[in-house]
């Protein structure tokens, strides 16, 4: 009992760090507004590979010993899932919609990802994760009357196609969040840091796929201060949200259940408005403050619901 509440914790942990980083990934695009969504993506991940590969090259026959076509083809579409094809919808999303609205869609992982957590063996049941759903839910739609309420100066197809954007986001990182986590569980014999490093790899390579497209579509020449900037937030995202905060996410997706991963998801949520309104220099609203405030009380009844309660089924053998 005591091993598993200090397993839970540790993760939790994980998970909140990872938020913090990840949160920063919201305020890229608008730090480097110059550049398009694809330019981003191809020097993120592009300075993500490049370090993901030093680090592994004094060991990389030791790490891929083990690793098959089933291990490759899955990290190559982990990588597309979870780096390149989301990052370039987030991006989007951000410089046509804005930050808050993608916070909104973006904040609904918690709750796809839990839902289909919850049909894996042995899950917390999702009745008993009810109130922690009906609170995110509550939170994320307060986000979305202040942006209704409040819209930005963008255009009314420009915010429907941030719109789309974000919810294209949104499947993408489902999708990613529950296959890792599968992963992660299934290629035991690879560390949480190494699959990383891995992934950093595999989407490097699929970044140099894109400098050709990035410099051609929507390209418009840039001053070199420009280009000093764009260098310095592509590489401090990627060390900072692509190597940092995804060994801390692996870490934490071997330490809690998939319908637990889910939640952790809203502190990316609630780092990335933080740092919205550090960017925007203005203190949080009304709706704003009740967000935060039920999307935090969404993880407490979460963690709650996974305590071991009296009358619960001990875990099956493995």
């Amino acid at each position: 009992m005591e091993a598993d509440t200090g397993r839970i914790g540790i993760g939790i942990a994980c998970g909140m760090a990872a938020g913090a980083l990840w949160g920063l990934v919201f305020i890229a695009p608008e730090l480097a507004r110059e550049f398009t969504p694809l330019q981003l993506a191809a020097g993120r991940y592009l300075a993500y590979g490049l370090v993901a590969a030093l680090l592994l090259a004094p060991r990389w026959a030791a790490v891929t010993q083990g690793l098959g076509r089933a291990e490759w083809w899955a990290l190559t579409w982990l990588s597309l899932l979870g780096n390149s094809l989301y990052f370039v919808l987030l991006a989007s999303a951000v410089q046509r919609g804005g930050v808050a609205m993608t916070s909104l869609v973006i904040g609904f992982l918690p709750v796809t990802v839990t839902i289909v957590g919850s049909r894996d063996h042995g899950a917390v049941p999702l009745g008993r994760l009810a109130p922690s759903l009906l609170l995110s839910v509550l939170g994320i739609s307060c986000i979305g009357w202040q942006a209704i309420a409040a819209p930005g100066a963008g255009s009314r197809i420009d915010g429907l196609i941030g719109l789309a954007c974000a919810f294209g986001a949104l499947a993408s990182w489902t999708t990613f969040a529950v296959h890792n986590s599968r992963w992660l569980a299934r290629a035991g014999h690879v560390s949480t840091t190494d699959w990383n490093l891995l992934t950093g790899v595999v989407t490097g390579a699929q970044a140099l796929l894109l400098v050709i497209p990035a410099m051609l579509i929507g390209a418009r020449s840039h001053e070199a201060a420009e280009w000093l900037r764009f260098g310095a937030v592509v590489s401090g995202i990627a060390i900072a949200a692509s190597i940092l905060g995804n060994a801390l996410w692996n870490r934490m997706s071997r330490l809690l259940p998939l319908t637990l991963v889910g939640q952790m998801i809203l502190f990316e949520t609630l780092f990335a408005l933080l740092y919205g309104f550090l960017w925007e220099k203005r203190w949080p609203t009304g709706p704003e403050v009740a967000a935060m405030a039920m999307v935090t009380a969404s993880v407490v009844l979460c963690i709650s619901a996974h305590r071991p309660r009296r009358g619960d089924p001990a875990p099956a053998a493995a």
